[in-house]
């Protein structure tokens, strides 16, 4: 940087080759446009494993908006970090843990946090004895997000048919007991819980489609929830975020039972910042617009 007033430059780092490819490349047009709104010179890069722009290209910092393997799983972050560059958001070890829904889950609940019976499965699985067992199931890559390859499964043939329809993304795959309540999430930013958002999808469930294409998904701010249930929630987020060392910010997802109960889903170390996305929504809801979003994201990093 050229004079003390000057922002730092930025490298988004976007696209990638996982399954979310096309989400990252929304989530990193967004990210540059908030950035240059806040006077932040930067730059795009699709990244699909060539580190030579990484070495080639002038930038102060790299923000983060790859989606999926390769961008949330500590990999890139390894990268930076042998590189000697600042990066937003999570470090390799959270990055790599939270990428993994098994080991996230096994960490929650060592911590206490609830979470909902599950499995891995495998091609060698019984699946009529695991779904006379453990009942209705939500099927899905361990190591996807975005709901890429989600499914439902009331019996073991459509378990069997769950789990090869998850396992095309050279994943493990695990097999969730079916929380038929609510869907909500809490975005953290800085460690701080923002208010908590409610999902309600036209669908059967909150998918890839109710979170990127479809216009009938609703979103509510505020949730619904009472004052309690609010501060449990937020609590659950922070706690969660705690655990798996997240840095930054992040978005915890929390469904409920028909009993009202709450559960973590899962950790997500790179949340999505496109149109439809959840952290931008509920920050605005505290009052802090997309710019003002992404300019404390790397001013944190740079910083913190």
């Amino acid at each position: 940087m050229s004079t003390a007033d000057m922002k730092p430059s930025v490298l988004v780092l976007y696209g990638g080759l996982s399954a979310e490819r096309e989400v990252s490349l929304n989530s990193g047009a967004a990210v540059a446009k908030g950035l240059e709104q806040a006077g932040y010179p930067v730059q795009l890069l699709d990244y699909i494993g060539d580190i030579t722009p990484l070495q080639t290209l002038e930038y102060d910092i790299a923000f983060i908006a790859l989606h999926g393997r390769g961008g949330e799983d500590g990999v890139i972050q390894g990268v930076l970090e042998t590189l000697g560059k600042p990066y937003t958001g999570s470090g390799v070890m959270a990055s790599s843990l939270c990428m993994d829904k098994v080991r996230t889950k096994k960490i929650l609940r060592a911590d206490g946090i609830s979470t909902a019976e599950f499995c891995v499965l495998t091609a060698d699985s019984d699946f009529d004895a695991i779904s006379n067992a453990m009942g209705p199931l939500f099927v899905k890559p361990a190591e996807e997000g975005s709901s890429i390859g989600l499914g439902s499964a009331y019996d073991g043939k459509a378990l069997r048919e769950a789990y090869v329809n998850a396992a095309q993304y050279r994943s493990a795959v695990i097999a969730e007991q079916l929380l038929d309540g609510a869907e909500y999430t809490v975005a953290v930013l800085k460690g701080q819980a923002l208010p908590p958002i409610k999902m309600t999808a036209a669908g059967e469930f909150y998918d890839y489609e109710a979170k990127y294409l479809s216009d009938d998904t609703e979103y509510l701010i505020p949730c619904g929830l009472s004052d309690a249930d609010i501060e449990k929630i937020q609590a659950m987020a922070l706690q969660s975020c705690q655990s798996t060392g997240i840095k930054t910010w992040a978005r915890v997802d929390i469904m409920t039972n028909s009993r009202g109960e709450f559960f973590v889903l899962e950790v997500n170390t790179v949340p999505g910042m496109t149109d439809h996305s959840l952290v931008p929504m509920a920050a605005n809801a505290v009052g802090i617009n997309f710019s003002q979003l992404v300019d404390q994201i790397v001013q944190d990093a740079m910083h913190g």
